[in-house]
């Protein structure tokens, strides 16, 4: 993003507590909500298992990776499908419950600028937080995540 008025297409994703930013290039589908099939084992934050073309996709909660309480999905959640970024996830995609239809943007450095006033959490999958126009989104380490759910995946099915 160094390059003046170089853009990258983005997703702000609601959650119940803020907002993440996400390139729309790691989005795979925007799904309708559906309740996923129970993990015995698993910590609260991974909902368990849901079908995406045919496919068993891992479904977690952001906010509950990020230890805070999993909010119930509300009456406008999706399911925000992600490729992944690694080989560690069998079906190549998991998902994140959203609590609204997120919200396309075009980013540039002219309109973002890092929030110096937020730490990033320890342990949390986040990178950083940002400010852009009215929005001060957090933008999430993907690849963290992606491990967090494989390793989970790998304990619970293993």
């Amino acid at each position: 993003m160094s390059e003046t008025g170089s853009e990258i297409y983005s997703l702000l994703v609601p959650l119940a507590t803020g907002r993440l930013l996400v390139p729309r290039a790691c989005v795979a589908e925007i799904a309708g909500y559906q309740a996923p099939t129970a993990m015995p084992g698993a910590p609260p934050w991974y909902l368990g298992l849901i079908n995406w073309t045919g496919r068993q996709v891992p479904l977690v909660s952001f906010e509950g990776v990020c230890g805070q309480e999993v909010p119930a999905p509300g009456a406008r959640a999706r399911l925000l499908v992600l490729h992944a970024l690694g080989d560690r996830i069998d079906a190549g995609a998991y998902a994140i419950v959203s609590q609204g239809f997120p919200q396309l943007v075009r980013v540039s450095a002219e309109v973002i600028q890092p929030d110096l006033s937020a730490a990033v959490p320890e342990g949390d999958p986040l990178v950083c937080r940002v400010r852009m126009l009215n929005e001060t989104p957090w933008i999430p380490d993907l690849e963290r995540l992606e491990a967090m759910i494989a390793d989970e995946t790998t304990v619970t099915h293993g």
